[in-house]
């Protein structure tokens, strides 16, 4: 059984902090789960281009104000309460009015080091 909590994970290994988020991940690939589980924080005034396109994500809103722009689709509002699911690898802007706080689940299993590169795609790593 894993039992982690939130006080363990801030300023350890596990919280990654860019320009742009927070991440916080309670679980990861070395755990042996098949998924990885983060808490993200999205800053107040970002706009991220994000292409995932080696993972498949879920995303449900706990606090904050934003939208998801799928390039080529549609813009969703964000707010509390909403679930996103980008299962066919779909390019996106993500913006946060206010500040975000974002569960998310991720598959392939991210190893907890991964930023955004380039092109918006977290690498594959081992």
């Amino acid at each position: 059984m894993i039992v982690r909590h939130l006080d363990d994970i801030r300023g350890s290994e596990r919280e990654v902090e860019t320009d742009n988020f927070i991440s916080r991940r309670f679980i990861l690939k070395s755990d042996g789960m098949g998924f990885s589980f983060h808490e993200t924080i999205i800053k107040a005034g970002t706009d991220m281009f994000i292409w995932y396109a080696n993972h498949v994500e879920s995303v449900y809103c706990i606090s904050g104000k934003g939208e998801i722009e799928v390039v080529g689709g549609e813009t969703y509002p964000i707010e509390p309460g909403m679930l996103y699911a980008l299962d066919g690898h779909e390019k996106h802007y993500l913006r946060a009015e206010q500040e975000l706080r974002l569960m998310c689940v991720f598959n392939p299993a991210l190893t907890g080091r991964e930023v955004h590169d380039e092109n918006g795609t977290y690498p594959i790593l081992d």
